[in-house]
């Protein structure tokens, strides 16, 4: 025996198919009620993956309302126990239902039958197979639209995490690398020598060689305290990052912070569901969640970072996918590294964070270019019809 799980755990196997089974192994499926048949052919269809066939279900009781044909047109053919009109005469028969019941049971099966057209779900083409000039369409974030519409026009994926403490160097650096990128991503918190005259030219590089300023601040807190952290202080993030990074472990408060906040008209947000360091605690269930937050929000949230595919039906929102280096060894302080073919072909990436692999290069601007080319040639290939 088999069973199929409501969704995989993030324990144990993690399986959604729990039992003893190998590739090819023939399966029965024995279902409880039949009405439309979906649910069947939901297990059906996780059982297939799995390399399990499935041609017969055994069901009790059949409702009647348009399940067996439905599962028919599927390959499927339904044994059932009982129907639901030999149930009810039953019953009748021994006087447990009147008349009146007969026919109320008899007319709701024959006004209740299932509509094929409905059950029949238009295809929904994944997000990673449409391009960036399709996507940037559905985007409900006026920022996720600009972003799109830059890494079109551009031709690059490429986000560079500028993690240096220095300003001149980060002037330099941005100047030297803009035309290869589609976004810069700061944690200004860590520069040793801010001050509010690094802003101006910061923008002017960025408005110049066409990229997009992500300050990578990973808010958590109270929604009046983002509010706060996100546009006063020492670096008044509001007034220049259009894209910022925060947790969704506060949940919708921390969206409302940063978008009452005072500072620029067009900001996004880039919600946290995955993280590319090893051991971090983030598991399916908040995963999920993050997910659910970010697709009811998206008027402010731009997208999600994750190392996986995690909301394939979700064209407007962008996946940005940190821990990216052409050289996958780790860094011995638990970072985790793909390859950039890996984390666009396999891990669904749209815009791709590369640092030390290009900041710690002897020439940026060169590898930055090679970043570039890599990661637009992947996803090239993905969304090739």
């Amino acid at each position: 025996m088999v069973m199929r799980r409501k969704e995989a755990k993030d324990y144990g196997t993690k399986k959604l198919i729990e039992g003893v089974f190998k590739q090819g192994d023939r399966c029965l499926i024995v279902e409880d009620v039949v009405t439309s048949g979906s649910s069947i052919l939901e297990t059906v269809k996780d059982l297939n993956r799995e390399g399990i066939k499935c041609r017969d279900a055994i069901v009790l009781l059949n409702r009647e309302q348009g399940g067996e044909k439905h599962l028919e047109r599927h390959g499927i053919k339904m044994h059932a126990i009982l129907t639901l009109t030999e149930l009810i005469k039953y019953l009748f028969e021994e006087k447990c239902v009147d008349q009146e019941m007969v026919d109320k049971v008899k007319n709701y099966i024959t006004e209740n039958q299932v509509n094929e057209a409905v059950l029949e779900k238009p295809v929904i083409i994944s997000r990673v197979k449409m391009p960036f000039t399709e996507r940037l369409k559905l985007a409900k974030n006026s920022v996720a639209s600009k972003l799109f519409d830059i890494m079109s026009s551009k031709q690059t994926t490429l986000c560079l995490a500028i993690d240096l403490t220095n300003s001149t160097a980060i002037l330099n650096m941005a100047e030297e690398v803009g035309p290869h990128i589609c976004a810069l991503k700061t944690h200004i918190d860590i520069m040793e020598d801010f001050h509010s005259n690094f802003i101006p030219p910061l923008k002017d590089i960025a408005e110049r060689h066409n990229f997009l300023l992500i300050e990578d601040r990973k808010f958590a807190d109270i929604g009046k305290t983002v509010e706060l952290q996100y546009s006063k202080g020492l670096y008044q993030i509001s007034s220049w990052a259009s894209l910022v990074t925060a947790h969704s472990i506060m949940g919708k408060g921390v969206i409302d912070g940063l978008k009452l906040a005072p500072g620029l008209t067009e900001r996004g947000v880039f919600l946290l569901a995955e993280a590319s360091s090893a051991g971090n605690l983030m598991a399916e269930s908040y995963s999920k969640e993050t997910v659910k937050l970010a697709t009811e929000h998206s008027d402010v949230v731009a997208g999600i970072v994750c190392q996986n595919p995690l909301f394939l039906d979700q064209p407007g929102l962008l996946q940005l996918t940190p821990g990216v280096k052409i050289e996958t060894a780790g860094d011995g302080l638990g970072q985790q590294y793909n390859s950039p073919e890996q984390v666009v072909l396999e891990r669904g990436a749209d815009v791709v964070v590369v640092g030390r692999g290009i900041t710690e290069a002897k020439e940026p601007a060169t590898a930055a270019e090679l970043y570039k080319k890599i990661l637009w040639k992947a996803y090239s290939r993905r969304v090739a019809k």
